[in-house]
């Protein structure tokens, strides 16, 4: 009995195995839609950055914040898209505070830009945002907080995941008063924000049952803050700022402008809480946020980017996000599409938030809870247990529809 060698043809079934797995990915394009060129959606980001000056060393803004965000967003579109044929990318473009920005969005319209998410100031996005509905561009409005772009000036192509400094101060307000706190002092700030943040404070009390029992303005005399006003000064200070007031619950700090706010907690005349944009402060996100899945997300970020996720980038991450759920569900980057599935009145996203966020239909804001927390964790989350709506609780943060000024055009 003569026995074959079985060598070569082990060589001629390994060479065969080779083939085809250098082969397959050619067989599988032609065998494939999804492996075709896939259609590319590409993402714009205009932001007016400058460096930014804060009280604490540990207030001052990261570099890339809102920028951040988006690019997980990105990926975890990416993530989805590869299945379909579909590839996401972010285009930065950056100018300054105050500056002219329709010549750097002209630019973006000539790249093609469709979709751009905006963190520059209210004048800066009302005057571009005609020319983006000229051009068919959607905008998502990522950083601005004045409640004129949602209402006076609202525009039917601009959506807004940033949250307004009305639903803010109703958030905090929510909880004041679940807290039985209703007497108030408001200490504000001389700057235009200032002056914002503490109408919206002025109409939440009236709105929610509380007094403002007094307010005091805060001068910014122009000091160079941190290196001006040292420990002792600061220590001294405060208490005659805060000193005589009538009889009150706790202390509301109206200071976006980063003049003297941060100064006030444990500083007061006498003891009392202090809240607003100091102490227990409102805000979309926590970097300490970890509930419905939010360790998920806030994991997924510190690998990334190695630093906890603040509020701008769960902003931006949410507007990205929104673009790839409607991209994926429309199977395409038809402008008109997208802008349709996202004016839908069943569209909503899970944002990690305990219940899903959608947009209000009469301005294009985000419905969002509010998320309220001290420099260490989250303190509590609005709206609060008690305060009802008859279509969404959530509409009880911010301005409600028969209050919106808004005339979408």
């Amino acid at each position: 009995m003569t026995m074959k060698s079985m060598v070569p043809n082990t060589l001629i079934f390994l060479f065969a195995c080779f083939s085809l797995l250098v082969n397959a990915p050619h067989l599988m394009a032609q065998q494939n839609p999804a492996a075709e060129p896939a259609t590319e959606i590409r993402i714009g980001y205009l932001r007016a950055y400058e460096p930014q000056l804060a009280l604490s060393v540990l207030d001052v803004p990261p570099r890339d914040e809102g920028v951040a965000g988006a690019n997980i967003a990105i990926n975890d579109n990416n993530t989805t898209g590869r299945f379909l044929g579909q590839s996401y990318s972010l285009d930065v473009v950056e100018t300054k505070r105050e500056e002219d920005v329709v010549p750097v969005f002209r630019q973006m319209l000539a790249r093609g830009e469709k979709y751009v998410l905006t963190d520059i100031s209210a004048k800066q996005l009302l005057s571009i945002a005609d020319l983006a509905k000229e051009n068919g561009v959607i905008l998502f409005n990522v950083g601005s907080t004045d409640d004129i772009l949602r209402e006076q000036e609202c525009r039917s192509n601009v959506f807004h995941t940033a949250p307004t400094r009305t639903m803010l101060a109703d958030g905090l307000a929510q909880y004041l008063i679940w807290k039985q706190w209703r007497k108030w002092v408001l200490l504000y700030g001389s700057h235009e924000p200032d002056q914002l943040f503490a109408d919206a404070i002025r109409r939440s009390a009236k709105r929610f049952g509380a007094t403002i029992v007094e307010e005091r303005l805060y001068k910014d005399t122009g000091t160079a803050r941190r290196t001006d006003s040292g420990v002792v000064q600061v220590q001294r200070q405060m208490p005659v700022f805060t000193q005589g007031l009538p009889d009150h619950d706790v202390v509301i700090v109206a200071d976006e402008s980063e003049v003297f706010g941060s100064y006030v907690p444990f500083r007061t005349w006498d003891p009392r809480p202090v809240a607003g944009t100091a102490g227990l402060i409102a805000s979309s996100w926590h970097p300490a946020s970890e509930q419905w899945g939010g360790s998920q997300i806030q994991n997924r970020f510190v690998k990334a980017t190695g630093r906890r996720m603040l509020g701008k980038d769960m902003q931006a991450w949410t507007a990205a996000r929104i673009l790839g759920e409607a991209a994926t569900r429309t199977n395409g980057n038809d402008p008109a599409q997208i802008e349709a599935f996202i004016k839908d009145e069943n569209f909503s996203l899970a944002a990690f938030k305990g219940q899903k966020v959608s947009f209000r239909r009469w301005n294009w804001q985000l419905r969002q809870p509010i998320l309220l927390g001290d420099g260490r964790g989250v303190i509590s989350t609005s709206p609060q247990e008690g305060f009802l709506h008859q279509f969404s609780e959530l509409d009880t943060l911010g301005i409600d529809q028969p209050e919106t000024a808004c005339k979408l055009n």
